[in-house]
């Protein structure tokens, strides 16, 4: 379940209310007349089940309730009650596959910001990613994979190409773009201090090293790779089951190519450096094709759904 509170202006109290009495998945519905101050206006209360909950959220918008009030939205631990029950029982779908809209929005929103904090990540990931890439260590690399924020980028990109919105997408591919070039100029700088300091060599760069070969090799599997992570971590950030963003950029290798990218410069290496820019470029497509993708099928399938439901 989640749990709204509406600051509701005296003039639209009987517009929220009839969106709330039409809905179905609504219930403890709670009134306190000129409760709130500031805005000014009164509070209501009440619980929805989470797959009705983006129908909900849509009819307060269209009553103008964003721009003169407020509507916050929190999720419900454990409700106990028979009415709630009924709420769940009677909203469409299952509550875990739920595509909440205004919920995926604004997660991508805090994720796809170019920031310092981003930058300071998404630095510090290429760099450990190029001493996974020297020494050879598959430790290094998922540690870098692991650590690096571009996918909260690649998740907004996804939701604004799926809703068709371009201020949100220009955000989301300058954190990416900016992002990566930052990265790759100060991890080349830092490729050749460590050489300059004998913790990397040319040689060691240059010779066997099996364990992180693929991240210059790129093949049709890496794009497939790539394809599955964009699938896995929208269902991750849109469904109840898992947690937003929770470790899906271990499946891929885009920090690690920008990484070994980085260090092939600073060697002159340029066939590597070519290889890892395809294996970035690749897995960036991949990732934004499977996701987006996946939001179209489960938008598609909310809206078969809800027409079911309704039939």
């Amino acid at each position: 379940m989640l749990h709204l509170r509406l600051i509701v202006p005296t003039e639209l109290r009987d517009a929220v209310l009839a969106v709330l009495d039409d809905c179905v998945g609504v219930t403890h519905v709670v009134l306190l007349p000129d409760a709130a101050v500031r805005p000014a206006g009164d509070l209501v209360l009440c619980d929805v089940a989470r797959e009705a909950a983006d129908e909900v959220l849509a009819g307060l918008r269209a009553t103008g309730l964003a721009e003169t009030g407020a509507i916050g939205v929190e999720e419900v631990g454990l409700t106990i009650s028979r009415a709630a029950d009924e709420a769940e029982r009677l909203a469409p779908g299952d509550g875990a596959d739920a595509l909440v809209w205004e919920a995926v929005s604004e997660i991508t929103h805090e994720e796809s910001t170019l920031t310092g904090v981003y930058l300071a990540f998404i630095v510090v990931a290429t760099m450990l990613a190029a001493c996974g890439s020297v020494l050879d260590s598959a430790v290094l690399i998922v540690g870098a994979m692991a650590v690096g924020p571009e996918f909260g980028p690649l998740a907004g990109l996804c939701v604004a190409v799926v809703q068709r919105r371009a201020r949100p997408a220009v955000r989301s591919l300058t954190a990416l773009v900016v992002g990566f070039a930052v990265a790759m100029v100060l991890t080349t700088g830092f490729s050749l201090l460590m050489d300059s300091l004998g913790l990397f060599t040319v040689e060691r760069f240059a010779g066997l090293r099996p364990n992180t070969s693929f991240i210059w090799q790129p093949d049709a599997t890496s794009f497939v790779v790539a394809l599955l992570a964009g699938v896995a971590g929208l269902l991750s950030l849109t469904s109840a089951k898992a947690g937003a963003l929770v470790g899906v950029a271990i499946s891929v290798t885009t920090v690690p190519a920008a990484a070994n990218a980085a260090v092939a410069l600073g060697y002159n290496s340029y066939q590597q450096a070519w290889g890892s820019v395809v294996q970035l470029g690749l897995n960036l497509l991949g990732i934004v094709i499977g996701g987006v993708l996946t939001l179209l099928v489960q938008q598609w399938a909310w809206r078969l759904v809800r027409r079911r439901r309704a039939a």
